[in-house]
C-alpha cells in the first residue's frame, strides 16, 4: 500500500543508502594518445566507458584522465580521420592505472558522405532514452509525464498527464506513435479522469521530444510535437524479449520477437493502473475507484524486400468512479507576531450528501495500416490508413454542506473539530450527464528521396473529423444574506446536444542540404513548406519554415530556426463558451480563423570535452495572431470561440546534461517565460484592457532528473526527479449582481492574481538483481524500486472555489494536490 511516512525515518533510509558512495573512492585511468604511423600525440580524443557517454578528452599534448568508480572497464578512443580502439582497463581504489593507446589512420571517400537526420543539435529538439522514463520518480510510468522534466514545459499537476510547452496551450500539442497522429483526452475535468497516455515505454525504442522549429511534416498545431517509435523487432533480428511489472499503483506486461527469418515481428503490451491509494491522500476523501486499462499490439511484416506492411492498433478504457465523502482543507495564515500581522487560519469543512457519486471515463480505439516500399537504396514511398475513435463521458451529481470556521491555534486538535469557530455556511448541488463522441479517419502518403548531399521529403494526408456532443449540467450555490434569507445562485446551465463534421487536407514538401561540400557535417539546412485546408471555415494557410545548424568546431554547434504555423480551430475552440439559453450550434463560430504562430529560435549548445557535459541554451519569440482566448479550471479548458487577441511570448531555455555516472544520464534546466496577450478593441471590457497574462505565464521554471549509483554495489541505482515552477495566473473574482442581500462574484482583472509557487522532490532507488549472466541467450534480470514522491511533503494549489462567509464575503479555498507518498515496484526483464 502507499503510506505516509515521517520525514526524518524517510531520509535516514535514502541516505543510508548513499552513505557508501560518500565512502568509496574512485580511482582513475591515464595516458597517452599517439598516431600509429607518425608517433605524434593526437589531441580531441574522445575517451569512452564503452556503451556510454561518460568520458573524457585528450589535451594538446595527447595525454588523457579519467576518474571512475573502483572496477573493470572496456575504454572506446576515438576521432575524426581515425579507426576506434577499445582496450580493458582495471581501476583499483586511489590509484592511478596507465594505459597508452596508438590509434590508426582512417580512410574516408567524400561519396559515403550523405546528410544525417539525426544531428548532434537542432534547434528545439531534445531525444529522451525510454529507459530513463523508466527510471524517473513519478506516481505512474508515463512517457508524456516524463516530458515535464524537459526545457521549457509548464508543470503545476503531478495528477495529469497534460503539459504546455513555451507558453503554449494544452491543446497545442502534436502526438505521433510510429508516424500515426493520436490525442490525448478532449475534454477532462481533473487530472483523475485522464488515466494513462497511449504511449506505452516498455515498447519504445525511441522519443523525439520538439519544443519549437518542428518540420514541415508535423503541421496543425502551435506549440510542440512528440515523436515516438515503438521497437520493430524484425529490423533488429530481435529474439523473444519483453517485462512484467507490477506497483503499489499499476501493472503492465509486454512481449517482441522476430520470426521467419527476419521477416516478421510483432509487439504486445497489457497495461493497469489503479491509482486509487494515490488518489486517496488528497484532502477530499471518499472511496475512489480508477481503473484503466489498455492493450496494444503491432505486427510489422517484409513482403519482399524493401517492402513491408505494418499494422498498429491500441484499444484503452478508463472509468474514474468516486463516492465522495468528506473535505477537510485548512487555509490561511499563521503570525509569528500578532502584534504585527494577526494569525487568520481558517478552515473549510464539506460533508456530501449521501449517494453522491462521480464517475467518468472514455473508451478508445485506435487502428493504423502502411505500407512502405523502398524502390531504390535512395528512394522510399509509404501510404497509410487510421482510425481514431473515442467517447468520453462524464456523470455526477454532488451536493453537500460546507462551513466555513476560524482556526483557534491554542487548540491541540483542530483536525477532529476542537477550536473551530464557525463563521459561514452554504451548500451546493452540482450535477452532469455529458457526453462527447469523436471520430477521426485519417489518409497519408510520404516520399523520401536521399542524396550524397541532400535528403527530401514530400507528403500529404486527408482527414474526416466527427464530434458528437451532449452537455447537460447545472450549478447551484445556496446561502444566506447578511439578513439571514436564503439565496439560490444558479451558475453554469446548459443543456443541448448537437454533431459537427469537417474535412482537412494537408501537403507539405522539405529538403535537407549539407551546404559545405568541402566540409561535411560542418553546415545543415532544412527548408520546408506546408499548405493546410480546413472545410467547416472554408480556409487555406501556407507555413514556410528553416532550420540551421552548424558545427561551428568540435565543442560548439549553433542553431536556429524561423517558421510561421497555423492551428485551425476544431471543435472546443468553435464551440467556445455558450451562453445560457444558447444552443451548442448556435455557439459555433464559422467566422473563426486559425490561429497563426511567428517563431524564431536561436541557440547553441557547448561540448565540455573533460566532463562530456554538454551545456545548451536557446532563446525563443512567438508573436501570434488571431488568438483564441482560453481559461483554465484545473485542466478543464474553456475557450472564448472568437478571435479575440494578439499574443506574444518569450524568454529562453538552459540545460545542463551528461553523465555523472558511467551509463547514466543526466540533466539539469531552467527556462524563463513570458506569455501575455492584448484584446481588441472590440472585444475590450474594464478587466482585459492592456497587456495581460496568459494562463500558462510560468515566469520560471526548474527541473532536473539526477541518477547515480553505489560504486562498490553498482546493482543499486538511485533517481531523483525535482520540478519547480512560479505561480501560474489565475482570474479573481469581484462582486456581481446582487441577488436579495447577497452580492454574487464575477470575474475580475484578467490573470491578475498568481497561484503560489509549485514545488516537489520525488526519489527513488532501485536495486538490479540479475537471475542469469548477462551474455545468456535469454538473459532475465529483476528490479526492484522504492520511490518516495514529494518528500519534503510540500503543499502546490491547483485551483481555488469560492464560497461565501456569513457577512456575505466570498472566501477563496485551495484545491491542493497530493502530499508525500512511497510507492513500491517490481519489474522483471526477459
Amino acid at each position: 500500500m502507499i503510506m505516509r511516512l515521517q520525514p526524518v525515518v524517510l531520509l535516514v533510509f535514502f541516505l543510508s543508502l548513499a552513505a557508501p558512495l560518500r565512502a568509496q573512492d574512485w580511482g582513475q585511468a591515464a595516458g597517452s594518445i599517439l598516431a600509429a604511423d607518425s608517433g605524434e600525440p593526437v589531441p580531441g580524443v574522445s575517451v569512452l566507458v564503452y556503451g556510454t557517454n561518460f568520458g573524457t578528452a585528450s589535451q594538446d599534448n595527447g595525454t588523457y584522465t579519467l576518474r571512475l568508480p573502483i572496477g573493470r572497464y572496456l575504454l572506446r578512443f576515438s576521432a575524426v580521420g581515425f579507426v576506434a580502439l577499445t582496450d580493458s582497463v582495471l581501476i583499483r581504489s586511489r590509484a592511478t592505472t596507465t594505459l597508452n593507446v596508438r590509434l590508426a589512420t582512417a580512410t574516408i571517400e567524400l561519396d559515403e558522405v550523405t546528410v544525417e537526420d539525426e544531428m548532434a543539435a537542432q534547434a528545439g529538439v531534445y531525444r529522451i532514452d525510454p529507459e530513463a522514463i523508466r527510471h524517473i520518480p513519478m506516481p505512474i510510468k508515463d512517457a508524456l509525464r516524463a516530458l515535464k522534466t524537459m526545457p521549457g514545459v509548464v508543470t503545476n499537476n503531478e495528477l495529469s498527464n497534460q503539459y504546455s510547452v513555451r507558453g503554449g496551450g494544452f491543446n497545442e500539442n502534436l502526438i505521433f506513435l510510429n508516424g500515426f497522429e493520436i490525442f490525448l483526452p478532449f475534454r477532462p475535468r481533473n487530472g483523475e479522469q485522464e488515466g494513462l497516455s497511449l504511449l506505452n515505454t516498455e515498447l519504445t525504442e525511441r522519443v523525439t521530444f520538439y519544443t519549437a522549429g518542428f518540420p514541415a511534416r508535423y503541421g496543425g498545431k502551435l506549440s510542440s510535437a512528440v515523436d515516438v517509435e515503438y521497437r520493430r523487432p524484425h529490423r533488429s533480428g530481435e529474439s523473444f524479449s519483453g517485462s512484467a511489472y507490477a506497483s503499489l499503483l499499476d501493472m503492465g506486461f509486454s512481449a517482441g520477437s522476430s520470426a521467419l527469418r527476419g521477416r516478421l515481428g510483432w509487439l504486445f503490451s497489457a497495461r493497469k493502473a489503479r491509482a486509487r491509494r494515490f488518489f486517496e491522500t488528497q484532502e477530499l476523501k471518499g472511496n475512489y475507484q480508477p481503473d484503466y486499462t489498455d492493450l496494444q499490439g503491432m505486427i510489422a511484416y517484409e513482403l519482399a524486400s524493401g517492402h513491408e506492411l505494418e499494422l498498429l492498433g491500441m484499444y484503452a478504457e478508463h472509468e474514474f468512479r468516486l463516492d465522495p465523502s468528506s473535505r477537510k482543507t485548512f487555509f490561511g495564515t499563521v503570525s509569528t507576531n500578532n502584534n504585527l500581522a494577526p494569525s487568520n487560519l481558517q478552515s473549510l469543512w464539506i460533508q456530501f450528501d449521501e449517494d453522491n457519486e462521480e464517475r467518468a471515463g472514455y473508451e478508445t480505439i485506435f487502428g493504423g495500416l502502411r505500407l512502405s516500399n523502398r524502390l531504390s537504396p535512395r528512394l522510399r514511398i509509404e501510404h497509410d490508413v487510421s482510425l481514431f475513435q473515442t467517447r468520453e463521458k462524464e456523470r455526477f451529481e454532488l451536493s453537500g454542506q460546507a462551513i466555513i470556521f476560524l482556526v483557534d491555534l491554542a487548540s491541540d486538535n483542530s483536525g477532529g473539530g476542537e477550536g473551530l469557530f464557525p463563521v459561514g455556511s452554504s451548500r451546493q448541488e452540482d450535477f452532469a450527464d455529458n457526453a462527447v463522441e469523436v471520430s477521426m479517419i485519417t489518409g497519408q502518403g510520404r516520399l523520401y528521396v536521399t542524396g550524397d548531399r541532400h535528403a527530401a521529403e514530400a507528403g500529404y494526408s486527408l482527414r474526416r473529423l466527427d464530434f458528437k456532443d451532449r452537455l447537460d449540467e447545472k450549478s447551484v450555490i445556496i446561502g444566506r444574506s447578511t439578513t439571514g434569507e436564503i439565496v439560490r445562485i444558479i451558475g453554469d446551465s446548459l443543456r443541448d446536444t448537437a454533431s459537427f463534421g469537417a474535412w482537412q487536407v494537408a501537403v507539405y514538401a522539405q529538403e535537407a542540404v549539407d551546404v559545405l561540400t568541402d566540409r561535411p557535417g560542418k553546415l545543415l539546412l532544412t527548408g520546408g513548406l506546408r499548405a493546410d485546408y480546413y472545410s467547416f471555415t472554408d480556409e487555406w494557410t501556407l507555413s514556410p519554415r528553416l532550420t540551421a545548424t552548424y558545427r561551428k568546431d568540435d565543442e560548439t554547434t549553433l542553431f536556429g530556426s524561423l517558421g510561421i504555423y497555423y492551428q485551425a480551430p476544431t471543435y472546443r475552440e468553435l464551440r467556445g463558451k455558450p451562453e445560457v439559453g444558447e444552443t451548442i450550434l448556435g455557439a459555433l463560430n464559422r467566422d473563426l480563423r486559425s490561429q497563426r504562430s511567428m517563431q524564431a529560435v536561436a541557440g547553441w549548445e557547448y561540448f565540455i570535452e573533460q566532463r562530456r557535459f554538454y551545456l545548451r541554451g536557446e532563446f525563443f519569440y512567438k508573436r501570434i495572431s488571431n488568438v483564441i482566448t482560453y481559461d483554465i479550471d484545473n485542466v478543464r479548458v474553456r475557450y472564448s470561440g472568437e478571435n479575440d487577441a494578439k499574443s506574444n511570448t518569450y524568454g529562453f531555455d538552459l540545460q545542463l546534461r551528461g553523465e555523472f555516472v558511467p551509463g547514466l544520464e543526466s540533466w539539469v534546466n531552467y527556462s524563463y517565460l513570458v506569455a501575455n496577450e492584448e484584446f481588441k478593441d472590440d472585444f475590450l471590457t474594464v478587466y482585459n484592457r492592456g497587456t495581460v497574462s496568459r494562463p500558462t505565464d510560468q515566469r520560471h521554471t526548474v527541473s532536473l532528473f539526477i541518477q547515480d549509483y553505489i560504486p562498490d554495489d553498482p546493482t543499486w541505482r538511485l533517481h531523483l526527479r525535482t520540478l519547480f515552477g512560479s505561480g501560474l495566473p489565475y482570474t479573481p473574482p469581484v462582486p456581481g449582481p446582487q441577488i436579495g442581500n447577497l452580492v454574487t462574484q464575477a470575474p475580475g482583472p484578467r490573470f491578475s492574481a498568481r497561484y503560489p509557487r509549485y514545488f516537489r522532490f520525488d526519489i527513488g532507488a532501485t536495486k538490479e538483481i540479475a537471475v542469469t549472466r548477462p551474455d545468456s541467450n535469454h538473459p532475465i534480470s529483476i528490479e526492484l524500486t522504492a520511490e518516495l514522491l514529494n518528500l519534503f511533503d510540500m503543499t502546490n494549489t491547483v485551483a481555488y472555489t469560492w464560497i461565501p462567509n456569513a457577512a456575505g464575503i466570498w472566501t477563496r479555498i485551495p484545491t491542493r494536490l497530493t502530499p508525500r507518498t512511497l510507492n513500491v515496484r517490481l519489474r522483471v526483464g526477459f
